[in-house]
């Protein structure tokens, strides 16, 4: 009576341990970032972006411009520029913030743009000069990634002469 519910028991066991063995486990395809880009359109802005539930985000905080002209009064609107020469200050914090972090720009896959309205335009945002310094980053040949993207006028920021703070998201690749 006893060889009849062992046998079984070490049947039931060796069938339960098959495929336990890591080594001869094929490891799980690899997720990436999908990007999805507008429908009919060139625009360099992604209109979403899926991330990979393994992967890990990092949000940045928002990055100011810093002075352009070192030559112009201190804490004038001269010494940060305009609308393009400060989107291209802010894009190369934010690059030098990736690069400590172990991430480049094209990891980003989301971006906030708030721009302030520049006195020169009648208050308006300069919306042409940031797309100027915009592009100098994203979809270019050496870093043709883009990511979604939203670009925002707002009543002003800490430094009354910023007229740009960007907030960006990347996913650190696997």
């Amino acid at each position: 009576m006893k060889k009849r519910i062992i046998a079984p028991l070490l049947l039931s066991a060796l069938v339960s341990m098959t495929g336990c063995n890591d080594a001869d486990a094929t490891p799980p395809a690899k997720e990436t970032v999908i990007r999805h880009g507008l429908i009919g359109s060139d625009f360099p802005i992604l209109r979403a972006s899926e991330v990979p539930a393994t992967s890990t985000i990092v949000f940045l905080s928002g990055a100011v411009p810093g002075v352009s002209n070192p030559d112009a009064p201190a804490n004038s609107a001269e010494a940060y520029g305009d609308t393009e020469m400060q989107t291209v200050s802010v894009l190369n914090r934010i690059d030098e913030n990736l690069k400590s972090l172990g991430l480049t720009m094209g990891d980003v896959i989301k971006m906030q743009a708030f721009l302030v309205g520049d006195p020169a335009m009648d208050g308006k945002m300069d919306f042409a000069g940031f797309m100027r310094g915009y592009t100098q980053f994203f979809g270019t040949e050496a870093q043709p990634n883009l990511p979604s993207r939203s670009a925002l006028q707002i009543a002003g920021l800490a430094n009354p002469h910023y007229l740009v703070e960007i907030e960006v998201t990347a996913v650190r690749p696997e």
